[in-house]
């Protein structure tokens, strides 16, 4: 320690040394001063002086720790950006429009109209489940004839022609001639009307032509459709009910009850 601190000269070649002097500077010094080992010793330092500075000037490798240079990265990263940019536009494009159409419209209006347009619907709902089907069916076809007619009646016929009655039984009183029972010939002439009395029967089949008109007349909630228009009353009615609680129906009743 007292030698270093003696000696300028080695104190600077252990700080050129990175604080570490060379084996030859820890050789015990002679005090000639003009010796081959210190004139050795002194080459190698000035050698290492002129190496040192190439050494720290060279070139250094490229380092890896900069990282993959990835190609994909920057266009996605680019593109996604370009359309979060556009969306956003016209999203803030739509809320102006909206907020714009909403300064210009009328609460009063606007609830008139949904007033108007709910009512509307209850009301046509209720008028469909009330109403009536009515229409004229025209009727043209044949239809099949088949019994038996039981005839058990008093009537008169008319003879279509002379009818002749043989060995009937007459009686004729005259004032001169008096005949009882007696066997003749009777000819009864055309259109004669006789009393007759019928008592048969009369099988009937025969295909009958029909042609009529048949009136309709169809309640609709009698029918399947009541419980659909029934429906659409109780789906309507709450809203009609929040714009307007006091809404009467078609008999005169409350609706909102």
């Amino acid at each position: 320690m007292d030698e270093q601190k003696n000696d300028p000269g080695k104190k600077m070649r252990v700080l050129l040394d990175g604080g570490k002097p060379s084996a030859i500077a820890r050789l015990p010094k002679k005090a000639n001063a003009g010796s081959p080992l210190l004139k050795a010793e002194k080459e190698s330092e000035a050698s290492m002086k002129d190496e040192t500075p190439h050494a720290s000037r060279a070139p250094k490798p490229d380092s890896v720790s900069k990282g993959i240079n990835l190609h994909f990265g920057p266009p996605f990263w680019t593109i996604a950006s370009v359309l979060s940019l556009t969306v956003n536009v016209i999203l803030v494009i739509v809320l102006l429009v909206v907020l714009f159409n909403v300064r210009n419209l009328n609460l009063g209006s606007v609830m008139d109209i949904g007033n108007g347009l709910l009512g509307g619907l209850y009301t046509n709902f209720e008028k469909m489940d009330r109403a009536h089907i009515t229409t004229t069916i025209p009727v043209e076809t044949t239809i099949p004839v088949k019994f038996d007619l039981q005839l058990n009646q008093q009537t008169n016929v008319v003879l279509s022609q002379d009818v002749t009655i043989n060995n009937a039984l007459v009686t004729v009183k005259t004032g001169g001639l008096n005949i009882v029972n007696a066997l003749t010939t009777i000819v009864l002439p055309q259109g004669t009307i006789l009393p007759v009395v019928l008592n048969l029967t009369v099988p009937v089949d025969k295909m009958v032509p029909v042609a009529l008109t048949v009136e309709v007349d169809i309640p609709l909630d009698q029918t399947q459709l009541h419980e659909p228009f029934s429906g659409l009353q109780e789906v309507v009615k709450p809203f009609y009910c929040m714009l307007n609680p006091a809404v009467l129906n078609l008999d005169g009743q409350p609706v909102c009850k």
